[in-house]
């Protein structure tokens, strides 16, 4: 396209369309902040009368998308805080009970988590929550003991986790620990049999199971509680807004916690959950071990495999993880597959197992049985096992083509290993032709072992979309505005819906029908998501 044609047809659509928009922003909004109608931002955008008059322009354009997101946000906070319900003084004695007989104390960033939660779930107003800590950091215990004063109390609780995979190990942690009890806590999936689910669901509804643990299964359609209390969603950022609430509508507005093992830097935690109070567990459980990391070129992999051996030999056993399943022609990757027939090689007698989503559940659960267990020596996987794995035998990970992953999702996997009372290491293999730029990036990994630190890097550097799956919130569609460095016009936006949300938390007002269309047109793409 020549650059004649490319302007008549930015002409074009100014003329016969951006002309005729509807203003997102009310005209005390725009009068407030001296920002001109959105046909005049675009038309100064694209044709400017001086360079001068861009940045305003695109200001005009970034304060719209961030107001719209803000409205809608402060349109729920709003909204939860007018449903009121009775308070109640829930009891602790299970809770206590319980954290009283682990073979460990809870860490003061665990305790202190547990007293906010607490808090919250015997308010007059449902609790909306998103409780954040780094990898290891014992979110999921805080859960499960968050949930006792509930069940005590005669109410369920449930908990969402996005793969079969993680939600069963978390469904027999809360046994181990909950069962000993008299919590009745019961695995709820797609895979389960007919036979078996028609019981479970019957015993849901008659309130016979306290804890429901699952899938997205756990929100359909069949699944009635008696008495939903709480709902916990772990690694929330891997469900679309709509799927969270479905479960939530399992009661009569139950108390929402939102949990992430990715740690969201405060830019995100304002845009995605500037509706909800925020909990973050920092301090790491005593007897974890800091993990070795290393980076190393694609061509002197052998060193590593060499490193890994000797783990193998002393006992131990190992992820390899690679970015894609099989090999494809369209790029130059290394695949599980293939790569797990050379490893099966190099790394004889070692047993070696190859896991990813293709797998039938059945397969996966036999597959991580045995890796648990001990009987398979290394594990050769995708992204899968990016969550929720625990294995504390095993100290080495080696991930390939290192610079296809994010920072967070690196330090996520680097999560697995440094579980149990050995030394362990990480070893991130990057491609030969790698930039020094995207070198530089990976090389943050070798410098940091704090998660918040890195996912403030990763958003600095890939931006929100990218920073582990953050795209699936919903909310991260912008075409202009820039997170990493628009916070005030963020904080500006957010001041001001609130304000016209305080004043008129119906939008009734007539000057105010505008902002109604623009909150419905927001969750009809939230309801896409």
């Amino acid at each position: 396209l020549t650059h004649a044609a490319v302007r008549t047809a930015v002409e074009s659509a100014l003329t016969g369309y951006a002309r005729h928009l509807d203003d997102e922003l009310p005209s005390s909004v725009r009068a407030s902040n001296r920002f001109p109608p959105i046909a005049e931002a675009l038309e100064t955008i694209h044709f400017p009368q001086t360079l001068g008059d861009v940045p305003r322009a695109r200001e005009r354009l970034a304060y719209g998308e961030l107001f719209s997101l803000q409205l809608s946000i402060a349109k729920r906070a709003i909204d939860r805080a007018a449903r009121a319900r009775e308070p109640i003084a829930l009891p602790v004695a299970l809770r206590d009970t319980v954290a009283s007989s682990l073979p460990f104390p809870l860490t003061q960033d665990q305790q202190t988590v547990l007293d906010e939660i607490h808090a919250d779930v015997c308010a007059d107003r449902p609790m909306a929550r998103l409780l954040q800590g780094d990898v290891g950091s014992g979110k999921t215990l805080v859960a499960f003991l968050a949930c006792l004063p509930v069940i005590e109390a005669g109410f369920q609780a449930a908990m969402m986790a996005p793969t079969e995979l993680l939600a069963r190990q978390h469904a027999e942690n809360a046994a181990r620990y909950l069962e000993s009890a008299g919590v009745r806590v019961a695995f709820l999936s797609g895979s389960v049999g007919e036979a078996g689910r028609r019981p479970l669901l019957e015993a849901i509804a008659d309130g016979r199971v306290d804890l429901v643990i699952g899938t997205h299964a756990v929100f359909s359609a069949s699944v009635e509680f008696r008495r939903l209390r709480i709902v916990v969603v772990d690694e929330q950022q891997r469900f679309g807004v709509m799927q969270r609430l479905a479960l939530t509508k399992k009661g009569a507005d139950p108390d929402l916690l939102l949990m992430t093992a990715t740690p969201i830097p405060r830019t995100l935690a304002l845009t995605v959950f500037g509706d909800m109070s925020v909990s973050t567990i920092k301090t790491m459980p005593p007897g974890r071990q800091p993990i070795e990391t290393h980076l190393a070129r694609h061509g002197n992999e052998k060193k590593v495999y060499d490193w890994v051996r000797r783990e193998l030999d002393a006992g131990r056993q190992a992820y390899f993880v690679y970015p894609l399943i099989e090999r494809s022609d369209a790029v130059e990757l290394r695949d599980a597959e293939s790569m797990h027939e050379k490893l099966t090689e190099v790394l004889a007698p070692h047993s070696t197992a190859l896991i990813h989503s293709r797998r039938s559940e059945d397969e996966k659960r036999r597959l991580m049985a045995s890796f648990v267990a001990g009987e398979t020596r290394v594990l050769v996987a995708t992204s899968i096992v990016e969550v929720g794995v625990d294995v504390p035998n095993a100290t080495c990970l080696v991930v390939e083509h290192a610079e296809r992953f994010g920072l967070a999702a690196l330090h996520q996997l680097r999560g697995r290993v440094g579980r149990g009372k050995h030394k362990s290491y990480a070893f991130f293999v990057y491609a030969e032709n790698l930039t020094e730029e995207a070198k530089d990036r990976l090389k943050v990994l070798l410098s940091e072992s704090d998660g918040f630190a890195i996912a403030e890097h990763d958003l600095r550097i890939r931006g929100p979309g990218e920073l582990s799956g953050m795209r699936q919130s919903g909310y991260l569609r912008f075409r202009v505005a820039d997170l990493a460095r628009d916070m005030a016009i963020m904080n500006s936006a957010r001041a001001t819906c609130f304000e016209i949300l305080e004043n008129d938390p119906g939008l009734e007002a007539p000057k105010n029908a505008s902002l109604r269309q623009l909150i419905d047109r927001t969750r009809s793409e939230e309801e896409c998501v």
